[in-house]
């Protein structure tokens, strides 16, 4: 290779040549080859996350369980003691499992990772001089970036060309606001804040645009030290905690009763290797083993569904609190109303229609370099004036606490300081108004005057901005909001975003799945109240930014809830009105696709962005809407609702079914002169059962579900567990003593109508137990209907077949099998009516 990577040091104290020079860049960038080079060397740009799990990986996983590796120890034990036949069924059905669940697994992680690369983050580079568009985690040492507003900065660098460039680091330095990025040379001693020079990896460009030299990637840039030196995983979503307080539970009861059983099976002069055995494949049979599987397949299949929808799942934990949300907060613009907006006037203060102001108003939407936002587009596509020999000096950047936007134009000899933006803010800085050609100084009347002008248009739903200048001295060249001062009111710039087609539809649906809207803008109350009104939201009640600065956190919890529009709020506003509405216990949504977007988009529950959303804010979000519409994100809901309810659905089967017919074994063992089902037996009851709950994924699942939110509840699984299972119990143990009195059945035939009436209504209670409605009313989906019809016939054929002997099974007669099918009938019966009690009496 023509160049080392070393390790970070001062290069922020070169010039940009030496460290161009030091890269073996130039100014064209890489070419293709030199890039794919360094990039073997150096790895992906990334920090220290998980890879992407490899089918071998995911193979190997599946032997991760402790019991399942105690399970092989017994089984090579066997085969020493030359029990082959045992040793090589346990085998095979243990593999069998395995691979079962490993192809489950593979396919749906290799689709889940197709659809997060259809939005991987992509940085664009000069590659041999030509502008391309690469997946971020390829930047190397020595690659151009060019950085805009929006564009998450993708590694650390030092700046060559700038514009009025202006990056949030706060993530890195904890800086309120943005600073200003400008080239040139920093000591070598200076802290991460003073590198004015350099950009870090991790933060956002806030406005301008700049030409960046890359020279540290991945775990070498800063952010990636830190992150090195930090152990903290992210926080457990309320699903994963109920999942491991279950697993916990279960392993609990497992642990006891394999020991205790293992010891009184010994006790009672059992062999010690079946007995061993036994404990073990009943510990297999207990236990959820494929309840991991199953929630990764549940989410993943989930997330393809929800794509076909329009929505990229990018965090599949995410999906639980996609269908638990009950609040979704939203901007306005381009959620419920059309997003086109149209400049619609453009008037003097006195109201009348201005070229003038239009001029000013466009040159200042030509002319700035921040992140493009719909009113300036709207201005510039109405008309195009003439504005030759008019040339730019300078760019004092929008921010969300100044809401204004000033460009500095040089036209002939004079110099032109021109404003834009919010109303109220453009005249904080106004002394002067233009009158009728002249200028006179701006007092309360003329300014009340403005404001009721102002009231009546934003009470009509137009959003209203201001326009001011004045002159500036010819020899100044840098410019700051201080200098936004003594300027003159020019006139008022009246935009309109007409309602969405067919919103009010969407919102009242939304309501009757129990998702509440609530509307978060920066824009005026009264703006905000003509859109809330014109979808249909009834009697919104307002909240602005300056009364919520007025509130306490305690007087905000209250206050949220019962709020509808939460109008004029600054970006650390949203985020303590999501934090608010938390903290009373609803789950939130939050749709934001800006800059200012992304504190609110980690706040929430679940974070949404769109497609065409900047960098910054996908990075943040957890879904992303491939369309900005609330159709797509309703689809998203009762999609993820679903998800949740089948993942469901395989926990109240593996602690009822499986949990009765294991305690019911374990219990007989001890009073049988036998073991009432050999570990093979077991372990191939276990097996078949599994098949039919692999479908769970691809369930239909029941409207009446779907139309509520639904949250993790461990207490209510416990009650499921310890009503079902029980009866579960009941008739296993009724299994028991037809088989033993009634039909007089020797070992082979007891292990053999256990078997059989096992499995069956293992398979049967599944259409009971998936839903809360009486089981004929429901629709299951096919796949389950054919693989449960297949896992009945290999058990009733098993006992019929030349494995029958191997597998320690016999043929029943016609009385065996219709004494089982009869208990099988009345166990689902039972089913039946337990279920329509325990709802009434525990349901939500």
């Amino acid at each position: 290779m023509s160049w080392e990577f070393s390790e970070p040091g001062s290069y922020w104290d070169l010039s940009p040549d030496d460290l161009i020079s030091s890269l073996n860049s130039s100014a064209d960038g890489l070419s293709e080859a030199e890039a794919a080079e360094r990039l073997e060397a150096v790895g992906l740009n990334r920090l220290g996350v998980k890879e992407q799990a490899t089918g071998l990986s995911l193979f190997l996983n599946q032997f991760k369980s402790p019991i399942i590796l105690i399970l092989l120890f017994a089984t090579v034990l066997s085969a020493y003691l030359r029990d082959w036949p045992d040793a090589v069924i346990i085998l095979l059905i243990v593999m069998g499992s395995a691979l079962l669940s490993f192809w489950q697994e593979y396919n749906a992680n290799n689709a889940a990772a197709r659809l997060r690369a259809r939005i991987s983050l992509k940085s664009t580079v000069l590659r041999g001089g030509k502008q391309v568009s690469v997946p971020t985690e390829t930047l190397v040492p020595g690659d151009m970036v060019l950085l805009s507003a929006g564009s998450l900065v993708p590694a650390d660098g030092i700046v060559l060309e700038a514009r009025d460039f202006f990056v949030n680091q706060a993530v890195l330095t904890g800086e309120t606001y943005p600073v200003e990025k400008t080239p040139g040379r920093v000591a070598a001693e200076t802290g991460l804040s003073g590198r004015t020079n350099t950009v870090f990896m991790g933060t956002n460009v806030r406005s301008g645009s700049a030409r960046v030299v890359i020279a540290q990637t991945g775990v070498h840039t800063a952010f990636g030290h830190i992150a090195s030196r930090l152990t903290l995983r992210p926080p457990e979503t309320e699903f994963e905690r109920g999942i491991k307080s279950l697993g916990y539970l279960l392993s609990e009861i497992m642990l006891i009763m394999v020991l205790a059983i293992f010891v009184l099976n010994v006790i009672s002069r059992k062999p010690i290797i079946d007995s061993l055995l036994f404990s073990v494949a009943l510990a297999v049979g207990l236990t959820p083993q494929l309840l991991p599987a199953i929630i990764n397949i549940n989410l993943s299949k989930g997330s393809q569904a929800m794509a076909r929808s329009g929505v990229i799942v990018r965090r599949l934990e995410s999906i639980e609190n996609f269908g638990s949300m009950d609040i979704l907060c939203t901007d306005k613009t381009g959620t419920l109303t059309q997003g086109v907006v149209q400049l619609d006037a453009s008037l003097d203060p006195q109201g009348e229609p201005s070229e003038s102001v239009f001029r000013l108003a466009y040159m200042n939407a030509k002319f700035e370099t921040g992140l493009p936002n719909p009113l300036d587009e709207a201005l510039i596509a109405k008309a195009q004036p003439d504005l030759s020999g008019i040339t730019k000096v300078d760019e004092i950047p929008y921010d969300f606490v100044r809401k204004r936007l000033s460009v500095v134009v040089k036209e002939n000899q004079r110099r032109l300081l021109v404003t834009k933006g919010a109303l109220a803010n453009i005249l904080a800085v106004c002394t002067q108004l233009q009158s009728d050609g002249e200028v006179i100084p701006l007092d309360e009347k003329q300014v009340s005057q403005i404001q009721q002008r102002f009231g009546e248009w934003s009470a009509q739903g137009y959003r209203v901005l201001g326009v001011a200048q004045r002159e500036v001295p010819a020899d100044e060249q840098i410019f700051t909001s201080q200098d936004e001062r003594d300027m003159c009111f020019a006139g008022f710039l009246l935009f309109f975003d007409p309602p969405k087609e067919g919103v009010q539809g969407t919102i009242s649906q939304l309501q009757h799945l129990g998702v509440q809207l609530k509307i978060i803008t920066g824009d005026n109350r009264l703006v905000a109240l003509h859109t809330a009104q014109a979808v249909g939201l009834d009697n919104p009640q307002v909240l602005t930014g300056n009364q919520l600065d007025d509130l306490r956190d305690e007087a905000l919890w209250h206050a949220a809830e019962k709020t509808t529009i939460f109008a004029e709020v600054d970006p650390n506003q949203k985020e303590r009105i999501i934090l608010a509405l938390k903290k009373t216990g609803h789950v939130v949504g939050y749709l934001g696709d800006g800059i200012n977007d992304a504190p609110s988009l980690h706040s929430a529950d679940v974070g949404i962005s769109v497609e065409n959303a900047v960098d910054v804010a996908k990075e943040a979000a957890d879904l992303v809407l491939l369309k900005h519409d609330l159709d797509v994100l309703q689809q998203g809901v009762l999609l993820g609702r679903k998800t949740f309810a089948n993942t469901l659905k395989y926990v109240f089967m593996a602690v009822s079914a499986n949990f009765g017919n294991m305690f019911s074994v374990a219990g007989a063992s001890l009073f049988l002169p036998f073991l009432p089902m050999l570990p093979k037996q077991i372990l191939l009851i276990n097996f078949l059962t599994d098949l039919p709950e692999m479908t769970i994924a691809s369930d239909n699942v029941d409207p009446a579900y779907l139309e509520l939110p639904h949250r993790w509840d461990i207490n209510f699984i416990r009650r499921f567990m310890l009503v079902f299972g029980p009866i579960s119990s009941i008739f296993d143990l009724l299994t028991f003593a037809a088989l033993l009195f009634f039909l007089k059945a020797d070992q082979r035939t007891f292990h053999t109508g256990w078997f059989i009436e096992s499995v069956l209504s293992a398979c049967l209670v599944v259409f009971a137990l998936r839903t809360r409605l009486p089981a004929t009313l429901s629709r299951p989906s096919r796949a389950m209907v054919w693989v449960s019809i297949l896992a009945v016939f290999i058990a009733l054929a098993l006992p019929y077949s030349p494995l029958a002997g191997l597998l320690g099974f016999k043929p029943l007669s016609l009385a065996f099998l219709l004494v089982i099918l009869a208990i099988i009938a009345i166990y689902f019966m039972g089913a039946e009516l337990a279920k329509r009690w325990f709802y009434r009496r525990f349901g939500q």
